[in-house]
C-alpha cells in the first residue's frame, strides 16, 4: 500500500520503519512545515495513519473522508467530536480506525481488564486503581490508554461510576477510580490495573519494551482499515466478541 504519515514525529518514524518492512511505501510524510501538502497526501494514498496533535486530528479526519481515503487515528484528546465525526463517516461512507493503543498486547491487557472487572462485582472488599507511566515527552495525563482501562472497569464493575486523577490533595469518594500519571525519562509506556485488600492485591500489568509495538499495531490498523469501511477499532482487527 501507499500509506501517507500524518504527523512525522516519534512515533511516525517508527511507523514509517514498520510499513516499510511489511512491503509498504510511504507515499506523504505531512508535518507543521509541509500541512499544506496534505489533500494531496490524502489524493495520493491508498491510506494515511494520523499521529500528529490533539487540535489537527478532526480536521484531518474530515479531510480524509472528503477525499475517500481511509486514516488510522493514534492521536487522542478529540474524542468530545466523535458523534460529528462518526455522522461524517457515515454521509461519506469514509472509513476511521481510531484506537487510544494500537499494541496487541494493551489491547489483549484491556480484554482481560474487563473479565477482572466483572469478577470484582462479588468481591467489595477490594479497591481498584489505575497507575500509568510514560516518557516526559507525553502531554496529555492520563494517557488515553488509563482512560480506555478506567472506562473498562466502569462498564464492568457496578460499584464504580467515575475515574479521577489523583493529584496533589484531590479527594476520591468510593465510587471512584483513582488514576495516577507519572512521567519519566523516556519510558515507553507502562499501564498497572491494581485491586487491592486488607489481606492481599491482585494486578494486572501491560509493560512496554519499545514504541515498536504501538508502530506495528497502527500498520496492521492499516492494513485492515484498507479493505474496511465505517467506524473501526481494534476490537474488530483482533476479532474480540
Amino acid at each position: 500500500m501507499k500509506i501517507a504519515i500524518l504527523g512525522y514525529g516519534r512515533m511516525g518514524k517508527i511507523i514509517e520503519e514498520k510499513a516499510v518492512e511489511r512491503g509498504h511505501s510511504i507515499s506523504s510524510k505531512i508535518t507543521s512545515s509541509n500541512v499544506d501538502e496534505i489533500e494531496s497526501a490524502l489524493t495520493n494514498a491508498d491510506v494515511a495513519i494520523e499521529f500528529s496533535i490533539p487540535e489537527a486530528a478532526k480536521e484531518n479526519i474530515l479531510k480524509a473522508f472528503d477525499h475517500s481515503c481511509p486514516i488510522v487515528v493514534g492521536t487522542t484528546g478529540w474524542y468530545d467530536d466523535f458523534s460529528e465525526i462518526e455522522t461524517a463517516c457515515n454521509h461519506k461512507n469514509g472509513t476511521l480506525f481510531y484506537a487510544t493503543n494500537f499494541s496487541v498486547g494493551v489491547n489483549l491487557t484491556f480484554k482481560m481488564n474487563e473479565i477482572l472487572a466483572k469478577l470484582m462485582n462479588g468481591q467489595s472488599q477490594y479497591s481498584a486503581s489505575i497507575e500509568e507511566t510514560h516518557h516526559i515527552h507525553k502531554k496529555d495525563a492520563p494517557s488515553g490508554t488509563a482512560i480506555s482501562l478506567a472506562e473498562g472497569i466502569l462498564n464492568n464493575c457496578e460499584r464504580y461510576d467515575n475515574w479521577k486523577l489523583k493529584e496533589g490533595n484531590v479527594e476520591l469518594s468510593n465510587n471512584e477510580i483513582p488514576v495516577e500519571a507519572f512521567r519519566i525519562d523516556e519510558v515507553p509506556g507502562t499501564h498497572i490495573i491494581e485491586y487491592d485488600s486488607e489481606i492481599d492485591k491482585i494486578s494486572l500489568k501491560h509493560e512496554a519494551k519499545s514504541r515498536s509495538g504501538f508502530a506495528l499495531g497502527a500498520v496492521l490498523a492499516a492494513e485492515y482499515a484498507a479493505n474496511h469501511t465505517g467506524i473501526l477499532t481494534m476490537k474488530d482487527l483482533l476479532k474480540f466478541d
